[in-house]
């Protein structure tokens, strides 16, 4: 916004009311001014407000005697139905600016003069804050969803006011007054009180009846299981906050005769009990309005309709005001070159419009030009995306400028605390990995030299396993490259449906597309190397019957590869077009003409960057010298085998940030998709009965509750999809976006940092009013299978908390010193632990774990159990005779006799098996270790050099496949490597695992 501003509307409604106020002539306006200005008087604006909206948080005012008084926080959420107020909700975003919305709640008793007054000083508040925030007007009993999430569970006003022509009604807070609510809501509950009568009661809906000594909750037939656990909220909060906490609780069915004690007594305070007359049934709530939109021009004071069949932006012109008239809601949007009178008049027109229609339960917002609500421009076909409003901060500069020079002590606009770096991927990295290639409709096992060697032309599924806060956590997923095909995509999700179902739906499901890669990704690979081009059958064919050139990478021909990453366990190189366009300032890159390669290092790279470049190469090139080039210091052949010399990007490859997570209630049906958003959430919203999605708008999770149809659970996936294909926040999200299918109490830390969780709540049993009930009436939670949780963070801003020292030992921070192992989890450590010799090893430099690279597998026709805790496995493996699909468990290397005792397991015969790929990584262990072998000079077993290679033919299982030179005796190292292994540690790492790489021990 331009200039500055000053908003004062007067609604025709509360004229006569009072007139000092309409007596007051609106400022003059230049008769010629710029676009987007608009003239103000800032003497119009309250003072009270100076310091509003420069913090995240609610701040109410009420009005008494037609001044503003600010309410203490201890009364928030304390309403009188004679008093009206202004609200304001300041929400801190991760762009670092602030979002303003304000609503005026007016009591059903309240005075004209009163809700005029507040009306008035809602927009003298919008001005101070710049004319950016959305206005809402509130009537008691008719409270907007968002409202009523500022003030959870509920909001119930008490009788009374402050003296402006109202009688305030004193309560006695000694004697309990029996009362009767009703509640509606699926997902926000509106509390109404009714008369304590039985023609109160329905079928429809919940009433609470609070007694002294008792609490009754009369569930009507008709509603529904998440209706009742939401009025059981409010049971909690009536029993905490009239009773202390200390009262019974009983929960009433509709239709149930005396012989329940609880409904005898329920019915005894009625005059005994009398079956209600049977209505039809009506779903009170969150009922879609029927009513066609209709656009009004608002011309000095008419309106006028505007004639289009459909509703584009272009009909709104920023010098006029209109009305969108949309049944349940009127929308009030002022252009911002619009004069004062003008405004005033729309206001008034809007109120005149709900009195015409009769329609107190509709609601009014209005909306300045440039700050539309996502609803308000879902309206309209194809609106224009939104720009980001950065005016708004240096109009509310002017404002406080203009109250400084006329007397103000108006504080400068203040911007949200600049928000805190991401948190690392919220994964462990030391778990197991393994990856299939998707062929045709099977899929093809990778052995783990290959696992991360991905094609553009075709699509994988991988599988990890890791440890988790609570036993085993695991993730299966589909990769999709860029030029892999549609029946290979339509296979690879087919096979990792079948996956998941194998697992009693208690691992995440993730869906990933080339570029789209979600933070947790990568660091599961730790290094990637992605090819241009296919290996797969579906792809060949494509190619041939498209006649397309094959491109794919040849080790003997040209490549260019973009190195890229945060660190050693994180790193990629990505294979682009030959071709000067390609490079970037900002990366480093490796060029290789068969045993000619170059290392380009771009000006603005860092060194870690470099560091990466030169592990990369490893991979990529071993056992070459490669030729560094700094950016402007280019060899001729360098330029000649990228074709030509051309210009290219410096800028830095941005992925999607993540934004504020808006989370979305789902109902699927006949394949139409509807969502409605729940405000303000927290983890209690997720009912088990329903489908959720979380949009974070770099990736969208499905959260699918434990007691969702299977048929529905089975649309999980593509109902993400739908959700990304209809832009609900209408920011052209790709449909590409990472994909997570999440089933309640499997929910992964990456999931869980956006609430204040508690695992125990999801790991309940019970539908969800059977667990709130459980809750309510014992005082405390009921106890879990699993351990609670540790909370992730303090609030559903999503704004993560800073690690505690516990969770240090996760990815938090990638050293490139660290030696990365997988294998088994802390669980199995702990265990085995506790039947090792403490005497048999030094505690102050403890060997090094064995670990081993292949996981728990998978069959998708397996019918196994969901997998236990690792402790428990671990045990059940060595006494009991393992089946077909049994997942077995890395073992220590100095517990020899365990692992000589296990059976090779059986594999499944439609998928390759992962011994013929890679006999180095099976899963099964050979009885390799004797007692007499000789020991190094770390206490380590002492293998030759032909065994611990990964391609011997004999390989050494028992060993930590990270650290295989270790296992060499001295004699053998010395003459492998050329030096001592004391030399050998005091190299740097890439350099080490150079000479490893060449040696085949990496």
């Amino acid at each position: 916004m331009l200039g500055t501003f000053c908003i004062i509307v007067r609604y025709k409604q509360f004229l006569h009311t009072f007139s000092s106020l309409v007596k007051q002539k609106p400022p003059k306006t230049s008769p010629t001014k710029s676009r987007g200005t608009m003239a103000v008087s800032m003497k119009e604006v309250d003072p009270v407000f100076q310091a509003a909206g420069q913090k995240d948080g609610l701040e109410i005012w009420r009005i008494e005697k037609l001044q503003v008084v600010p309410v203490p926080k201890e009364s928030h959420g304390k309403f009188f139905t004679g008093d009206s107020y202004v609200i304001l909700k300041t929400t801190a975003l991760k762009n670092g600016s602030f979002r303003h919305d304000i609503h005026y709640w007016l009591g059903k008793n309240t005075s004209q003069d009163e809700a005029g007054t507040a009306a008035i000083k809602t927009v003298e508040l919008d001005a101070a804050l710049g004319g950016r925030a959305v206005q809402y007007r509130e009537v008691q009993g008719n409270e907007t969803e968002k409202f009523l999430s500022y003030f959870k569970p509920c909001i119930i006003p008490e009788e009374g006011g402050v003296a402006s022509g109202f009688r305030h009604t004193e309560v006695n807070e000694r004697e309990h007054q029996t009362r009767l609510f009703v509640c509606r809501g699926k997902h926000t509950v509106h509390v109404k009180e009714v008369p304590f009568a039985r023609s109160s009661l329905n079928h429809d809906d919940i009433f609470i009846l609070d007694t002294k000594s008792k609490i009754f909750q009369f569930n009507g037939s008709n509603s529904s299981i998440q209706e009742r656990a939401k009025a059981l909220e409010v049971v909690q909060y009536l029993k905490d906050t009239n009773h202390d906490g200390k009262c019974e609780v009983a929960a009433v069915e509709d239709g149930k005769l005396m012989a329940d004690a609880d409904a005898g007594e329920f019915w005894a305070l009625f005059g005994g009990f009398a079956p209600l007359p049977r209505k039809p049934f009506s779903e009170l709530n969150g009922k879609d309005s029927a009513s066609t939109s209709k656009l009004l021009c608002v011309n000095k004071g008419q309106t006028a309709p505007i004639d289009s069949e459909i509703l584009t932006r272009e009909l709104l012109d920023s010098t006029k005001c209109y009305l969108l008239d949309c049944g349940s809601e009127i929308y009030a949007w002022m252009g911002r070159e619009t004069t004062l009178e003008e405004r005033k008049r729309a206001g008034s027109a809007a109120e005149e419009l709900l009195r015409e229609g009769n329609r107190s339960r509709s609601h009014i917002i209005r909306l300045m030009e440039g700050f539309e609500t996502v609803i308000f421009r879902s309206k309209f076909d194809k609106w224009p995306k939104k720009a980001d409003a950065v005016v708004s901060d240096e109009s509310r500069g002017k404002v406080a400028a203009l109250l400084k020079r006329q007397g103000f002590n108006f504080k400068s606009p203040a911007k949200a605390a600049p928000v805190k770096q991401e948190p690392q991927p919220q994964i462990d990295c030391t778990g197991n990995l393994q990856v299939w290639r998707v062929n045709g409709s099977e899929k093809t096992f990778l052995s783990f030299s290959e696992q991360c060697k991905f094609y553009s032309g075709d699509c994988y599924i991988f599988q990890y396993t890791y440890p988790g806060e609570n036993g085993d956590e695991c993730l299966i997923g589909t990769w999709f490259g860029k030029k892999s095909v549609q029946e290979e995509r339509s296979a690879a999700t087919s096979l990792a449906d079948k996956m998941i179902e194998s697992l009693k739906f208690q691992a995440v499901l993730v869906r990933v597309y080339e570029g789209k890669e979600p933070i947790e990704f990568f660091p599961i690979f730790q290094n990637l190397v992605i090819y241009k081009g296919g290996t797969s059958t579906g792809y060949k064919k494509f190619i041939s019957e498209k006649g397309i050139e094959d491109d794919t990478y040849s080790e003997s021909g040209v490549a260019l590869f973009r190195v890229q990453g945060s660190g050693p366990e994180n790193m990629q190189a990505i294979q682009v077009d030959t071709a000067a366009s390609s490079l970037n300032s900002s990366y480093c890159y490796i060029l290789h003409d068969g045993d000619t390669v170059f290392t380009w290092i771009g000006n603005l790279s860092s060194s870690m960057d470099q560091e990466l470049a030169e592990r990369q190469l490893d991979v990529i090139k071993p056992n070459l010298q490669s030729r560094l080039l700094k950016e402007g210091s280019e060899y001729d052949q360098f330029w000649k085998l990228l074709g030509v010399k051309s210009e290219y990007s410096s800028q830095k490859i941005v992925r999607d940030q993540e934004s504020d997570p808006h989370l979305f209630a789902c109902t699927f049906s006949k394949g139409v998709l509807k969502v409605r958003e729940i405000f303000n959430f927290t983890q209690d919203d997720l009912m088990t009965e329903d489908i959720f999605i979380l949009d974070c708008r770099s990736c969208v999770f499905v959260w699918v509750g434990q007691r969702v149809d299977t048929k529905i659970r089975a649309q999980a996936l593509n109902i993400g999809e739908k959700f990304l294909e209809l832009d609900i926040l209408m920011e052209n999200v790709s449909r590409e976006t990472p994909l997570y299918v999440i089933t309640e109490g499997s929910e992964p830390q990456y999931f869980t940092r956006f609430f204040t969780w508690d695992f125990a709540k999801s790991a309940m049993h019970g539908n969800s009013f059977e667990r709130r009930l459980s809750i309510v009436k014992d005082g405390v939670k009921p106890r879990a299978d699993k351990p609670k949780r540790r909370p992730t963070t303090s609030a559903h801003t999503g704004r993560s908390s800073v690690p505690d020292k516990s969770q240090r030992s996760r990815s938090m921070s990638f050293s490139p010193d660290r030696v990365r192992v997988r294998g088994r989890s802390p669980a199995f450590n702990a265990l085995a632990a506790n039947f090792e010799n403490p005497n048999a090893r030094n505690l102050s430099t403890p060997p090094p774990v064995v670990r081993k690279q292949l996981p728990k597998s998978v069959s998708p026709d397996s019918s196994k159990p969901p997998p236990r805790t690792a402790s428990i496995a671990a045990i059940s493996a060595s006494l009991e005779r393992p089946k077909a699909t049994l997942i077995p468990k890395s073992i220590k290397a100095n517990k020899p006799q365990t692992e000589a005792s296990k059976p090779k397991p059986e594999t499944n015969a439609k998928e390759i098996n992962p011994t013929n790929d890679n006999p180095a990584a099976t899963p099964t262990v050979q009885e390799d270790v004797k007692e007499s072998q000789a020991e190094g000079e770390e206490g380590l077993l002492v293998y030759p050099y032909d065994r611990l290679r990964t391609s011997s033919t004999n390989p050494a299982t028992d060993i930590d496949v990270t650290r295989r030179e270790t296992y060499l005796s001295s004699t053998e190292f010395r003459e492998r490597f050329g030096m001592t292994k004391e030399a050998f540690a005091k190299l740097p790492k890439w350099k080490q695992n150079r000479l490893k790489i060449a040696l085949q021990l990496f």
